[in-house]
């Protein structure tokens, strides 16, 4: 019988790729069965009892670092466990071998070019950060989720009175003078801008622009909860302000999901205002014309990519590798559809789609509140997940970098005999998971083999350019059996068919500077990102950064005192 055996490490921190890199070569030791390596917080706590890997009565607070094993019997546990520091000194010693400051303030000594600071901490101390990173004048590109509103409100103020732009927070996709931040696709520099409150969607239209054979001059995110109106849009009217005024853009894309009423007005009124053509797409939005004097109102992600380029028939090579096919008639009885989605647009769009033509569907980000799963571990009906949403994040890597989640998800929705087909997103790029086939592939192949009549359905989003080659991921993932699509739209009408149912406001003006020099940045977090960028030729700093005062937060009150009356 197998036995769960666990090590906490009081205020113990580590960048979420090293956990993730530890839990794998935790979970590949001889005798070890299954493997989690979190900070110990409720919602992950919750995941590893949904994995079975929770002890029982253990005490971890959420800034512990909770190991856990489960092996075939106590001395595989055991040897599991003394390992891990040897592991982690072994990744310590890979990645020393460059002088990395520990304060923001010393990295920014040490590259005063610097005009971009990249945060990726922790969110209970992402705004900290990104509040210093802006009193030294610097831009902000916050990819931190679990950011309070009103800490977000509080940024962005301060960024407007600065004429400083804050991407952010949950902020996951930027191009930058033809530097990717975060997750971004490989693309050709050209003459189309984006603005987008949406990191996948950014992506699946840089790269719908570049197959076209267009090319990006910028790609701004905002983060999602930008267009609420508790924020008002600030991050997307200065985005758009700052495109209007740029010599090398001649097109400006406007992506999000659906903005609050009264913001939506504000933010078309302001893109009304740009001395140039505008694509807008507002995903589920209420659309009155299909063009209003520069604005061009799209209805998918692929149609905004046709409408900037200034084609209608758009064409890509993934074409060529998968032809659309004729679902196979089922047998009559009902089928489930559950959607495993790495990217939060893409999530969206399909549920817009699919909500349509499948019924009951239920979603963690829904259309309509009646939508809302009540637990986002228990499917029901039709389910659409977006796995990269605050309740599977907090403390752990995104889906787009570790597919953990994902393919314990998998295994778990095919093995439920109602589900009829598998929804899957792929997302290539700067940034993403260095090779998503290698585990994706294997996973889907051992489902089509236990269902040979489940359907698995991945759309991929990458180009050409891509470091992971996006040809070859494909043909691995038609080869273990997944049809696979360009887009969301396509593989909705495909999966439907399978289951057998039918005024502009005056801001400080953001300086183009910062968009036409060398992009030259300080990295405050995931390492992945310090690497895609020194990878793209950028000139970077990475900061070895540690919780303030290990995480005591009354400690952290007097630190923050003592700072404010030294200021």
């Amino acid at each position: 019988m197998d036995v769960v055996r666990y090590e906490v490490r009081a205020g113990a921190y580590y960048d979420s790729v090293v956990l993730m890199q530890l839990q794998r070569s935790l979970a590949g030791l001889p005798g070890v069965v299954d493997a989690g390596v979190v900070m110990a917080t409720a919602a992950n706590c919750d995941l590893l009892a949904a994995s079975n890997l929770l002890p029982a009565n253990v005490a971890a607070k959420a800034d512990d670092l909770l190991i856990v094993v489960r092996a075939e019997d106590e001395t595989a546990a055991g040897e599991a466990l003394s390992q891990v520091d040897s592991l982690l000194q072994r990744r310590r010693s890979a990645a020393a071998t460059t002088f990395r400051p520990r304060s923001l303030e010393a990295a920014l000594k040490m590259a005063p070019d610097a005009g971009w600071v990249l945060i990726s901490v922790p969110g209970r101390y992402a705004a900290g950060v990104a509040h210093e990173a802006l009193d030294q004048g610097r831009h902000v590109f916050l990819y931190s989720d679990n950011v309070a509103l009103e800490e977000e409100l509080s940024l962005k103020h301060e960024a407007h009175r600065k004429g400083l732009l804050v991407m952010g927070p949950d902020c996951g996709t930027a191009i930058v003078n033809g530097v990717g931040l975060g997750f971004a696709n490989r693309v050709r520099r050209g003459n189309i801008g984006l603005v987008g409150a949406s990191g996948t969607g950014l992506q699946a239209i840089t790269s719908h622009i570049h197959s076209l054979g267009g090319g990006i001059s910028q790609a701004i995110g905002t983060g999602g909860r930008d267009l609420k109106a508790e924020i008002g849009a600030i991050s997307a009217r200065q985005a758009l302000d700052l495109l209007s005024r740029d010599p090398e853009t001649k097109v400006i894309v406007l992506v999000s999901k659906p903005p609050s009423p009264e913001v939506a007005t504000r933010l078309l009124a302001a893109a009304q205002a740009a001395d140039k053509q505008v694509v807008v797409n507002f995903l589920g939005y209420p659309i009155t014309a299909r063009r209003v004097d520069n604005l061009h109102f799209a209805t998918s992600l692929s149609e905004a990519a046709e409408l900037a380029v200034g084609i209608g028939d758009w064409r890509s090579e993934i074409d060529e590798i998968a032809d659309l096919p004729t679902p196979v008639a089922g047998d009559g009885a009902q089928r489930y559809l559950r959607g495993l989605f790495s990217g939060g647009t893409l999530a969206y769009e399909a549920l817009l789609g699919l909500q349509v033509m499948l019924s009951p569907i239920y979603s963690n980000v829904p259309v309509r509140e009646e939508q809302r799963l009540p637990d986002p571990l228990v499917s029901r009906g039709h389910t659409i997940l977006d796995l990269g949403e605050d309740e599977f994040t907090q403390g752990r890597l995104h889906p787009m970098l570790d597919n953990d989640l994902r393919l314990r998800r998998l295994r778990q929705e095919a093995a439920d005999a109602e589900v009829g087909l598998i929804l899957l997103d792929v997302v290539l790029g700067e940034g993403a998971h260095a090779d998503p086939a290698s585990e994706l592939a294997p996973a889907i192949a051992e489902a089509k083999k236990e269902r040979p009549d489940l359907e698995v359905v991945v759309v991929v989003v990458g180009t050409d350019e891509d470091p992971q080659d996006l040809n070859g991921q494909i043909e691995r993932l038609i080869a273990a059996g997944a049809t696979v699509f360009p887009g969301v739209g396509e593989a909705v009408d495909y999966a439907s068919r399978c289951l057998g149912q039918p005024g502009a406001d005056t801001f400080p003006r953001v300086s183009l500077n910062a968009f036409h020099e060398p992009l030259a940045a300080v990295n405050v977090g995931l390492e992945a990102f310090y690497d895609s960028l020194k990878a793209q030729g950028a000139e970077v700093v990475q900061v070895e950064w540690r919780p303030p005062a290990g995480g005591n937060e009354k400690l952290m009150a007097i630190l923050a005192k003592m700072k404010a009356r030294d200021a």
